[in-house]
């Protein structure tokens, strides 16, 4: 007995396992320069100060008090707590390990699918190098970890016949307090039942019909998982709040890095290129036949994965069992000629590698350092700037309230509520140079923070009402020359009137 349980433990899928945790740690580790993590941290901190969550804005001087809902609030506890214990470590700590289990996951859901563990590693390492673009420390990994918990159950119940459909309702309760993706959840949910309701064959797909008792038992997991959706601190509000991004924050959408289509140029787009037609050529050379769910759910991925590059992942998660099916032609696992020893020795080396890659604290305070404007920060401190109005890169507005709440930023990346108050409006018009001097002088902008050598950067440097008062590699301070003009009394008012109508 003992005997096989050393055999199972380093068997070669555990040590393929290894191997695949050991390039997603490489790929995910030591990343923690993203723009969203320090509010997301300013919030956590105050719901442990003071026992309740924001509401509205506190954070900015453009949109200060203004009613806000952190649709977020329940993935920044984790993050936070890491941070409170061990710093920058912890906040890596907690993002490489949510990578990890959802990869994880993959594999497992792919050697389900497919019955080859070698096929399965193989399309889950392709499937990391899609989803990289939303590794780092992001509450959207919560999200996709869900996602996947949420397919090895429905997995289950297709292929036994039965399985934990009462982990469903709860799994969305916690969802929806955590990311706004619990929407991507309910349409596979519905995907998935929606594809058992016909029975029928086709030259290349195939249904299969669930039975009366299996389309009761989904439909009441469906029902209570939306009804669990209002059991959160906003209300209906949360509920609503996919779909007010998708229909009302059309900047946000239109000009968000992350809301691009994806570019076949570069070489996340020949990755894509490269996952789309290992799709193509194994649906024709295999001449695989589709299960209905399996088309829907492809269909759905690639739709959304190509219009917006952040759902690359969504690729990744459903595809990724397919692609194992059709690389049908890699030889499958033999457990009789299995080396538990050679099996250890790979596992141990994976553990070895991975210690000794354990990012320090300086480490991380380098990608902190070399992304976000730290010593400008000082600058602007030693100047007594920080009380003056200012006009910053949107990236970094979380940081310099993180880190210095006396500045008060014009934008950060909570682009929700800047949009509903036209002050993302702006913030476009002034990068993209339309009449940017005229903004800010409406907006008594008083200095500007942005990244060095940016086009924005480099048209106030030559406009004698901005000088150059701090510069290094990453951040250039400007000062005005001359005194902001006064704000007419028309402005204030228009001012008011337009901040009462965003409402």
């Amino acid at each position: 007995m003992l005997r096989d349980q050393i055999r199972t433990v380093f068997s070669f899928p555990v040590a393929l396992a290894s191997l695949l945790v050991l390039w997603v740690y490489m790929l995910a580790n030591g990343s923690i320069a993203d723009p969203d993590i320090w509010w997301h941290l300013l919030n956590a901190r105050y719901l442990f100060d003071h026992h309740q969550l924001p509401r509205f804005d506190m954070y900015s001087a453009t949109v200060l008090g203004q009613p806000w809902i952190n649709h977020e609030w329940l993935a920044e506890i984790p993050y936070y707590l890491a941070w409170r214990k061990w710093g920058l470590e912890g906040i890596n700590g907690v993002a490489v390990v949510l990578v990890e289990l959802i990869f994880l996951g993959i594999y497992y859901l792919s050697c389900r699918a497919s019955g080859n563990v070698k096929a399965s590693w193989l399309a889950t390492c392709l499937a990391v190098l899609l989803a990289a673009i939303s590794f780092g420390p992001r509450t959207t990994l919560f999200g996709y970890l869900y996602l996947v918990v949420l397919l090895l159950i429905l997995e289950r119940y297709r292929s036994r016949g039965k399985g934990p459909l009462w982990l469903i309702p709860p799994l969305f309760c916690l969802w929806i307090n955590t990311h706004g993706s619990w929407l991507l959840g309910l349409i596979v949910l519905a995907l998935v039942i929606a594809s058992g309701l016909k029975e029928g064959d086709w030259q290349y797909v195939q249904a299969k019909r669930w039975s009366a008792k299996q389309l009761r038992d989904l439909a009441a997991a469906t029902v209570a998982s939306v009804g669990v959706l209002f059991i959160n601190p906003f209300g209906y509000h949360l509920v609503l709040y996919p779909f007010d991004l998708a229909f009302r924050q059309k900047l946000n959408i239109a000009y968000g890095e992350e809301w691009a289509s994806v570019n076949f140029h570069n070489p996340r787009g020949k990755t894509v290129l490269a996952a789309l037609i290992v799709l193509l050529l194994g649906a024709l050379l295999s001449r695989y036949r589709w299960r209905l769910d399996e088309l829907a759910l492809t269909a759905f991925a690639l739709y959304s994965g190509l219009t917006h590059i952040r759902f690359l992942f969504l690729i990744a998660i459903l595809v990724t069992p397919l692609v194992a099916k059709f690389l049908d032609f890699v030889p499958p696992y033999r457990p009789e000629i299995d080396r538990p020893l050679l099996n250890a020795g790979v596992m141990a080396a994976v553990a070895a590698v991975i210690l000794t890659r354990l990012p320090s604290p300086a480490q991380l305070q380098h990608d902190v350092t070399a992304t976000f404007p730290t010593q400008a920060l000082e600058f602007i401190n030693t100047h007594g700037l920080a009380s003056e109005r200012t006009f910053n890169y949107y990236g970094w507005g979380g940081y310099l309230e993180w880190k210095d709440p006396a500045v008060k930023p014009f934008v950060d990346t909570r682009t929700d509520i800047f949009e509903y108050a036209g002050i993302l409006q702006d913030y476009l018009d002034v990068t993209r140079l339309q009449d940017p001097v005229k903004l800010l002088d409406k907006r008594q902008v008083q200095w500007v923070l942005f990244p060095a050598r940016d086009p924005f950067a480099y048209f106030l440097s030559h406009t004698e009402e901005w000088k150059v008062a701090y510069n290094d590699n990453v951040a250039e301070v400007f000062v005005r020359t001359t005194p902001a003009p006064a704000p007419s009394p028309n402005t204030a008012v228009a001012e008011v009137r337009d901040r009462r109508e965003s409402h």
